[in-house]
């Protein structure tokens, strides 16, 4: 197998022509006509349950218009191709890594020089035609020396690589079957795309769903930003919606959970329908959906270059009603961010309420993307100094009080409670004898994560592998934390990671436990879905976390697995400069993943069945699986989902109480 080069960043070509950026499909009508996932995307109803409400954004329209339509894989994207003029001129470091440009707040730069572009009609008017390579991420280690080659057992004949190009074709195949039209431009993808399955909500894009798709179309050698673009505008318009969930009206900045598109059949067009959490399981408003879309907003703009997107007034103002909704007055005495069971990727009761790790951690990535996009202009002037005052305070709390080592296990061990005054050590008033059992043989001597919540006196001292991963991408982790959750998943690969990557939370609730905490939830029982399943799909972020791997077998509990998962894990892992452990996970999923019909999720302690309830064609899983090789064939894709540590931010130490006696 021939060496895997570091090629640029797709999407910035210089030379190439911005073709079908409008989005209008290519498709022949017998494959509509023949289609059988139509009738699963966008069934034709008369029942509404939310007003249908016309789009306000101008998008050019077609002169057909359709249900839902397979993409047509011969639709001419971008060309990679550049001149030999631009190749001599461009210097070895964007040769190796191109990249979006940088500027001192790290936002991409504006080029000084525009790129002659050849006009297209399909081109999309708010599409910037100022694209330079990326630089490379000084937190990316050294590129160069990272060993891009597959594993020694993968080498000895053709038979693995063409294995492995067999399971990329057909997921690209089934990531193309999942978009979704609306008034002929993409607009998302399907939860899911089971013919064996009912449809429930599956057959709706999802915005959490949605990022890894969208960062795979980015990602392409041919990349599609076009449909990132639509899929950010229509979720934007449907924010402007009134939301109401029995006679209560939702804040103004909330995002929907997912949107379908009916056809009405009275009107004779294709209409949008929102849920805003009066259809979730939970009826809980998605916190997280926001946090998402800005995030995912920001990596649109660092591959494409396109500004426009982010500076049009729209799009300022849907930024600033979601951090007004987040950034407003209350009773709280911590920075964090209180939410109810259920607001985030956990969308049921799983004991998360209070302040979970997961949307600490987005809630401070958003934060800091928006920083780096939002303008003075409308407010934004006095909104950009509430967010530094926040992400200081925010940054602190979490690193201070939700980090957990051995060393700090042990003082918390070694507890007194009953503290009064400001100097108090245990601020919160933790019981030491509340502490699991568990955690004393979990915690290697090496390692360390961020615990699941924390307020007061109740420390939730489960792993949670989404906010650990986002913490390292946002750099809420300090280089010291990044390296020790990199350390503790290798010290617990079988527990972790298993025989399918990757446990969404770690350990399971069995017996009266789980009774209490998830109301007796059949979905949730011991080592199944979000309690103790394997998500594969999460795999992408894991990759950039971990280089070596070390094994341990150790006597304990197990979560659901997750493949979706993948794509963080080889963020995560990529960025601390070991990305060995996201190969590893990798290799895993192509041991079955395709062979089992690309499964939202497995159960078992190791993750070694199928879920009992699991859709199969879960697109975030597929998704994932494609971003997390694109990450390691080319891994300055990771400055699309990474920031740098800000050193602005100050770093305060803690006092100990007079109380205190070693």
């Amino acid at each position: 197998m021939a060496p895997a080069s570091v090629s640029p960043v797709p999407g910035i070509d210089m030379d190439s022509n911005l073709q079908n950026a409008s989005g209008k499909p290519n498709i022949s009508p017998d494959k509509v006509q023949n289609s059988p996932e139509i009738l699963v995307m966008f069934p034709e109803t008369k029942e509404q349950t939310v007003a249908p409400v016309e789009d306000s954004l101008s998008m050019p329209e077609p002169e057909e218009t359709s249900i839902s339509r397979e993409k047509s894989t011969s639709m001419e994207k971008f060309s990679d191709s550049p001149t030999k003029e631009d190749s001599s001129q461009s210097s070895e470091s964007e040769k190796a890594f191109g990249c979006v440009v940088e500027n001192a707040d790290g936002m991409p730069a504006k080029p000084k020089k525009s790129v002659k572009m050849q006009k297209s009609e399909n081109t999309s008017e708010g599409m910037s035609n100022k694209i330079q390579p990326l630089k490379p991420s000084p937190s990316v280690a050294n590129l160069d020396s990272y060993d891009l080659m597959p594993s020694p057992a993968n080498r000895t004949n053709g038979s693995q690589m063409n294995s492995e190009n067999f399971m990329m074709a057909e997921a690209w195949e089934n990531l193309n079957k999942s978009i979704v039209y609306y008034k002929g431009q993409p607009v998302g993808t399907l939860a899911a795309v089971d013919p064996n399955s009912e449809a429930l909500n599956y057959n709706q894009v999802f915005v959490r769903d949605f990022v890894p798709s969208g960062l795979a179309c980015l990602m392409k050698d041919q990349p599609e930003p076009e449909i990132v673009r639509n899929f950010l505008l229509k979720t934007l318009h449907l924010q402007g919606w009134e939301k109401r969930i029995d006679n209560f009206t939702l804040g103004e900045g909330v995002m929907p959970a997912s949107f379908k598109v009916f056809f009405d059949s009275h009107r004779g067009k294709e209409i949008l329908v929102a849920d805003f959490g009066g259809s979730a399981i939970g009826r809980v408003a998605p916190v997280d959906s926001g946090f998402w879309w800005i995030i995912l907003l920001r990596s649109y703009t660092k591959c494409t270059g396109d500004y426009t997107l982010s500076e049009m007034p729209e799009v300022q103002r849907g930024m600033r009603l979601i951090l007004d909704l987040c950034l407003s007055d209350g009773f709280d005495t911590f920075p964090t961010l209180l939410c109810a069971d259920g607001c985030s990727m956990i969308d049921r009761r799983m004991g998360m309420y209070g302040y979970p790790i997961e949307i600490q951690a987005l809630f401070f990535f958003a934060l800091r993307c928006a920083r780096q996009m939002l303008k003075p202009e409308y407010g934004g002037k006095e909104l950009i100094e509430r967010i530094d005052k926040r992400v200081t305070a925010l940054s602190f709390h979490i690193q201070n009080y939700f980090w957990l080592d051995y060393t700090q296990l042990n003082n918390i061990y070694r507890y007194r409670t009953e503290e009064y005054s400001h100097t108090a050590v245990n601020k919160f008033n933790v019981i030491p004898e509340s502490i699991p059992e568990w955690v004393f043989d979990f915690m290697p001597l090496r390692g360390g994560y961020f615990i699941g919540n924390v307020s007061p006196a109740r420390m939730d001292f489960r792993w949670f592998l989404v906010g650990n991963c986002i913490a390292i991408l946002s750099a809420l982790a300090t280089p010291t934390q990044a390296t020790a959750i990199m350390d503790l998943v290798e010290e617990r690969w079988e527990d972790l990671i298993g025989e399918m990557p990757l446990k969404i939370a770690y350990p399971a609730l069995e017996g009266h436990q789980w009774r209490i905490v998830t109301g007796c939830d059949p979905k949730n029982t011991r080592w199944s879905y979000h309690n103790g399943g394997s998500w594969p799909g999460i795999l992408f972020q894991l990759p950039l976390l971990c280089c070596y791997l070390m094994y341990y077998i150790i006597e304990s509990y197990v979560v659901m697995v997750y493949v979706v998962l993948l794509w963080l894990l080889t963020a995560a892992s990529i960025k601390c400069g070991r990305p060995q452990i996201a190969k590893r996970a990798i290799e895993l999923t192509e041991q079955r993943l395709s062979k089992d019909g690309w499964p939202e999720y497995y159960d078992g302690k190791t993750g070694r069945y199928i879920g009992k309830q699991a859709r199969k064609y879960q697109t975030w899983t597929i998704a994932g699986y494609l971003v997390a090789k694109k990450m390691i064939e080319n891994p300055s894709n990771l400055l699309m989902v990474s920031l740098e540590e800000d050193k602005k931010i100050a770093k305060p130490k803690l006092t100990r109480s007079a109380s205190w006696t070693c």
